[in-house]
């Protein structure tokens, strides 16, 4: 009997698929209960050499297996002897963990940004054979985003109409997580009697929200705390404030790439077409871009990071670091 892989790579820019495979892996594992006791979720921001080596070789109780999830996986491993570690770490792996590591990334152009097709990382996964799995998570592509919306509506045990699903892809881009969150939302609507409209979508649409996103950076960089503030908290109380700040991180990793187009001497087009987003979000995006510095927006998404891991390690609260964030990005406006 083929023995399993030990080592599962979950990598792209997809947040909904990487969660639907992982969900999938731990639905395999049987009864939820037993489930959660054979069950180690780890941050690579925050894990040391020796928690991880703990989790990895601990031995599985009442079962064949048990999983370890690593999030950020690179994010200690700077310097080549940690990166040799590691590696040496995967390849003793006992037969009776199932280690998944999850790689969010950003799609450049020709590559992805942080797993280069030549990174360590992947030469080790090809070179472990049936001991490893890849599996890539991409975003789909704007063109085929229409399909995937009605094909999730189905999923959902509802429809859409194909010009419904072409307003909201117009509205959302290619963001599957939103999208997936929109649809549900919608087929409540009409209370999956009959099937999606235009017109539902206009009436119920995520634009207002992401607008709203818009308008609070808008005012960001006008120096606006007030008006900054009482949008953020006017999307708080319309949005499940986790969902909320994906969006967020979302629209600053979108300046980033924004930025970098416009140094370059790029177009919104360009950027529309590189990042699957609609016309209208790209020249947004541009514009806000032209306002921020490079440096001021990788400052940004650091601050953003940080407040992930302090919310994730329970040193804080979303609502809290929110309100804080908004004070002093307009204060440095």
């Amino acid at each position: 009997m083929d023995s399993k892989p030990v080592v599962y790579l979950l990598h792209g820019d997809d947040t909904l698929a990487i969660h639907r495979a992982l969900d999938e892996m731990l639905a395999r594992m049987g009864d939820p209960a037993m489930a959660s006791l054979n069950l180690t979720r780890l941050d690579g921001r925050e894990t040391s050499e020796d928690a991880l080596r703990n989790a990895v070789f601990s031995m599985p109780f009442l079962t064949d297996r048990r999983m370890v999830v690593l999030t950020h996986p690179l994010a200690r491993l700077n310097s080549e002897a940690a990166r040799t570690r590691f590696c040496s770490l995967l390849d003793t792996l006992p037969d009776s963990t199932a280690l998944i590591l999850i790689v969010e990334d950003v799609f450049d152009r020709r590559d992805w940004k942080t797993l280069r097709h030549d990174h360590w990382l992947l030469r080790w996964v090809r070179s472990a054979g049936p001991r490893a799995f890849y599996l890539l998570c991409q975003l789909p592509d704007l063109s085929r985003m229409a399909e995937w919306v009605r094909k999730e509506a189905v999923a959902r045990g509802g429809q859409f109409t194909p010009e419904a699903a072409a307003a909201l892809v117009d509205h959302l881009g290619n963001d599957t997580l939103t999208a997936s969150l929109e649809i549900e939302k919608l087929l409540l609507y009409v209370d999956r009697q009959r099937p999606v409209e235009a017109q539902d979508v206009e009436e119920l649409s995520a634009r207002t929200r992401q607008a709203d996103v818009f308008q609070m950076v808008d005012a960001l960089t006008a120096g606006n705390a007030s008006l900054a503030l009482n949008l953020l908290h006017h999307l708080m109380e319309e949005e499940d404030e986790f969902n909320l700040f994906g969006m967020i991180i979302r629209q600053f990793r979108l300046l980033l790439v924004g930025r970098e187009m416009l140094d370059e001497g790029r177009s919104p087009g360009e950027l529309a077409r590189g990042l699957a987003h609609s016309d209208f979000v790209a020249r947004k995006a541009m514009e806000q871009a032209r306002r921020f510095t490079q440096q001021r927006l990788d400052a940004i998404y650091r601050r953003l990071l940080e407040i992930d891991a302090g919310v994730k390690t329970g040193q804080t609260t979303l609502p809290v670091e929110l309100d804080r964030l908004i004070a002093e990005l307009a204060h440095t406006s």
